[in-house]
């Protein structure tokens, strides 16, 4: 079974990004990718949101997320919806210039609020941050481009070894069947 790229966090016009959900779909086909999660940011997308975002034709295959604004922490959580499976990952914590300590504090304050992490990015808009990147933190790390407009698209993604079904995709990364790809430094 040949690895499937994605991205599992970036942001279209519903938000903060300057592109329109077709745009930004038809951007990683271009980059070759195989699937992508769409995540704008939950306090400023309509209640129409959810129907904003094309499915389409499964090239690529297009996940619906939201970015979380979990509150009072002021962190995000990327929650990505497959058919049935959800999957949450805790989002740039080296843009909150977190130690591994105090993600880890944040990673068992969610989990004890009742909101499940299942991975942890290991990027800020594609930068590869490797203090995050540690055996400490056991969760999958995830590698995402964040991107809200060019240059951050296609800077940083997974390939999993699954199958092009939605939720087989999030089965194996909770499960940590994936690597990290990222492009040439900028």
């Amino acid at each position: 079974m040949a690895l499937l790229k994605g991205n599992l966090h970036t942001h279209t016009h519903l938000s903060d990004g300057l592109f329109s959900p077709e745009a930004v779909i038809a951007r990683y086909r271009q980059l070759g990718y195989d699937f992508l999660a769409i995540t704008d940011h939950d306090d400023r997308i309509g209640e129409d949101y959810w129907q904003r975002i094309p499915r389409g034709d499964g090239d690529p295959l297009v996940f619906v997320g939201v970015e979380i604004d979990y509150q009072p922490l002021g962190q995000h959580v990327g929650e990505i919806r497959g058919d049935r499976e959800r999957l949450y990952v805790l989002n740039h914590p080296a843009r909150y210039r977190l130690s591994v300590e105090d993600t880890l504090r944040r990673i068992a304050l969610l989990k004890g609020n009742g909101l499940p992490v299942h991975a942890v990015e290991v990027t800020d808009t594609g930068l590869y941050k490797a203090e995050y990147d540690v055996e400490a933190i056991g969760l999958p790390k995830v590698a995402t481009d964040d991107a809200h407009r060019e240059p951050h698209f296609g800077r940083a993604w997974i390939e999993v070894d699954a199958p092009r079904d939605r939720d087989a995709i999030l089965r194996a990364i909770k499960a940590g069947d994936f690597r990290l790809g990222f492009s040439r430094a900028d």
